[in-house]
């Protein structure tokens, strides 16, 4: 056995979990290429890292000039050089690539045999478009999206990660009627506190692992900072930044609203195709998504506007420069309906809202079977009138209200509604 040289230093980086590992690590041993979309720093490279360490193979970015010039001309080539080095080629940032999708083809075709491909482009790169047309059958596609609340907590606090996967598995049950809430509020102090952190700082790795606030707004800064300079000015091109960050001012103090492009046209003196390429720009990188409303009466019920949430709060309160904890902010309301929209999505459902022409409104629908479940998120008070109004007009099994307040399960109808903290999703 050879001696180990006493000036040898060996680091050993400690890995923190995320939900997607499982997903990946069914495809390795595929066939198929696998893509991996996601906004900046949400945690691709550190994936791409972890599943070499686990299965070997060789890491390279396309940040890197030399390694981009020779995968643009000559694709073959670059690949055929990381053939006996594992069987595993992780291709970072390929949005620098210009020809990706068509080089993964001809990389895929030749060498798809014996070498699997893993690859990882920013939000300001649409895998979808500029990819998926050249691998149609070639590819599998994931998304790492900052952390959910539960990666949250298994990165914070694992022993209330445990108890807090009880609770979600339990309210998937209820929602789908099929089990009953057996817990109770637990170590209550401490999820609110690690809600609140959650909902002021949200969920970007790096921001994530400091515990220094002065250094989570600083790595906040510098990630919007990043974003206008790299994905904004440099991949989409846009130059007009002041108009562009007028317009996320004016989105981020409007979250949780119906979204109406005309009012942001006059409100800003921007005209309609240059709102709707920037909203087109903000949906793609990952910074805004807009949730459709629920509709099933063409004649009461409205079927087109959409309203605005923020893919990650942290990142939301960054562009307005806002920290505050929730009980001094106007806002606190919207950051939790925001917070619930992001668990509901990361718990595989796609919510709606419901509105109707006489303004009666349910912050979210989602649908379970066929079924309709509505869901009120609250800050202080008690549900309003248009919760009523569709619980009564759809009769549904189930339904959620997230408050401060009650905790248990009461029956409207033929409705069983299920009260709970705003950390209990």
């Amino acid at each position: 056995m050879g001696l180990i040289s006493p000036n040898l230093i060996i680091v050993f980086v400690e890995y923190y979990p995320r939900k997607i590992d499982e997903k990946l690590e069914k495809w390795m041993r595929r066939r198929e290429v696998l893509l991996i979309r996601g906004p900046r720093q949400s945690g691709k490279t550190t994936c791409l890292l972890h599943l070499r360490d686990m299965h070997g193979g060789s890491y390279v970015t396309l940040e890197d000039a030399d390694a981009l010039r020779t995968f643009d001309e000559s694709p073959k080539e670059f690949a055929s050089r990381y053939l006996d080095r594992g069987g595993i080629l992780y291709l970072d940032e390929v949005q620098y690539s210009k020809n990706a999708g068509k080089n993964l083809k001809l990389i895929y075709d030749t060498y798809g045999d014996s070498l699997k491909l893993v690859v990882t482009g920013s939000g300001s790169f649409d895998v979808k478009v500029q990819v998926g047309g050249y691998l149609v059958g070639r590819a599998a596609y994931f998304e790492l999206l900052p952390l959910s609340f539960g990666e949250f907590l298994l990165w914070r606090s694992p022993d209330l990660s445990k108890l807090f996967e009880t609770w979600r598995r339990e309210v998937k049950g209820f929602i789908s009627g099929s089990g009953r809430i057996e817990s109770s509020p637990a170590f209550q102090n401490e999820f609110r506190a690690l809600l609140e952190e959650f909902v002021v700082y949200g969920g970007f790795p790096a921001i994530v692992k400091e515990n220094d606030p002065e250094f989570k707004r600083e790595l906040l800064s510098n990630l919007v900072r990043t974003y206008l300079e790299r994905d904004v000015f440099f991949f989409f091109n846009i130059r007009e930044m002041e108009k562009f960050r007028s317009l996320l001012t004016y989105l981020s103090l409007s979250a949780g609203s119906m979204l109406q492009v005309s009012s942001v046209i006059s409100d800003l003196r921007m005209d309609f195709r240059t709102v709707e390429n920037y909203l087109s720009v903000l949906s793609n990188t990952y910074v805004t998504m807009l949730i459709p409303p629920y509709h099933t009466n063409p004649v009461t019920e409205l079927k087109k506007t959409r309203k605005l949430y923020f893919v990650d709060t942290g990142l939301r309160n960054a562009l307005l420069e806002n920290y505050l904890p929730l009980q001094n902010r106007t806002d606190g309301g919207v950051l939790l309906e925001n917070f619930v929209l992001n668990e509901l999505r990361d718990m595989g459902f796609s919510p709606k809202y419901w509105r109707t022409t006489s303004k009666a409104e349910v912050d979210f629908i989602i649908e379970v079977d066929g079924n309709p479940v509505p869901i009120e998120v609250k800050s202080r008070g008690k549900e309003q009138r248009g919760f009523y109004r569709f619980v009564e007009s759809y009769s549904p099994k189930t339904a959620l209200v997230f408050t401060e307040g009650d905790f248990g399960v009461k029956s409207a109808g033929k409705t069983k509604i299920l009260y709970l903290p705003h950390y209990f999703v």
